[in-house]
């Protein structure tokens, strides 16, 4: 099965559904990225925090699979924030995952206070213009931090990783990307399970002979969006990934959309400092 993909305001395609690795302990990625790529996944989201980026190194190193397949994604942590911590970074990131250079490097969050995202988005225009980074992007950025980089800076981000899914659908954060160019990216697409037994999702799920898994997986697809799921379990991996064999109608998508609460699972933006 292919994967659809995004093109990204710069040209760049970017597969919709992806991998990701968040608390997957290192020891184990090995293991959950070769499972993943054998299943089919080709786009892999880790971050320097995770710890587990040499755990995706070795399972790309060991999968045999052509580095042009793949789109290889980190992060640079809030400690790493400023133009030279940045750099310093990127080269620690490359060094763990074994390659010569990212598909996406994102700012993984806008760190107010002490942090400096505007000097660290100096240094991702930097490794982007010098060609060493494919594209770059933000996480968890609220509209008032994307509009500093808007601002402030010379690229407009490819992409923005957020928290989104039925139970806490970010709309002003997907109409400020949207309105930028910006790709938005759900990290936590099934809320950690929350949303599973929402009883519109288990309806449409049996309608569809599918589990709601696949359901909300396949609503963030049709809306637009790029998503993440994480499993260290190679039979929910592979259900993951199962999305492109059916359709939600209008009426289904909007009974998702309906779901919408204060259903937030993850820090505040404005509140976090990692």
């Amino acid at each position: 099965m292919t994967v659809p993909t995004l093109t990204l305001n710069n040209g760049v395609t970017m597969p919709q559904l992806g991998f990701g690795v968040f608390q997957v302990p290192d020891d184990e990625t090995t293991a959950a990225v070769a499972a993943a790529l054998q299943t089919g996944y080709r786009s892999i989201d880790t971050a320097a925090i995770y710890g587990n980026e040499r755990g995706v190194g070795r399972a790309i190193a060991e999968s045999g699979i052509a580095r042009d397949e793949l789109f290889v994604t980190s992060k640079a942590w809030n400690a790493e924030q400023g133009y030279d911590a940045t750099l310093r970074a990127y080269d620690a990131s490359l060094e763990k995952l074994g390659l010569d250079a990212l598909d996406l490097y994102l700012i993984h969050w806008p760190e107010l206070g002490d942090g400096d995202y505007a000097g660290t988005w100096r240094g991702l225009e930097a490794l982007y213009a010098q060609g060493r980074v494919r594209a770059i992007g933000v996480s968890n950025f609220e509209p008032v931090h994307l509009a500093r980089i808007l601002e402030t800076g010379s690229v407009v981000p490819a992409v923005n990783q957020v928290e989104l899914h039925p139970a806490f659908q970010n709309r002003a954060v997907i109409a400020a990307d949207a309105a930028a160019g910006v790709a938005t990216e759900a990290w936590s697409p099934l809320a950690q399970g929350a949303v599973l037994q929402d009883a519109a999702i288990t309806e449409i799920a049996a309608r569809h002979g599918r589990t709601p898994a696949q359901v909300v997986l396949r609503w963030h697809l049709q809306e637009g969006r790029v998503a993440i799921p994480k499993s260290v379990t190679p039979s929910r991996i592979a259900e993951n990934f199962d999305v492109f064999g059916f359709d939600l109608d209008d009426a289904e998508l909007a009974a998702i959309d309906a779901l919408d609460r204060d259903g937030r699972t993850g820090p505040h933006p404005h509140e976090f400092h990692g």
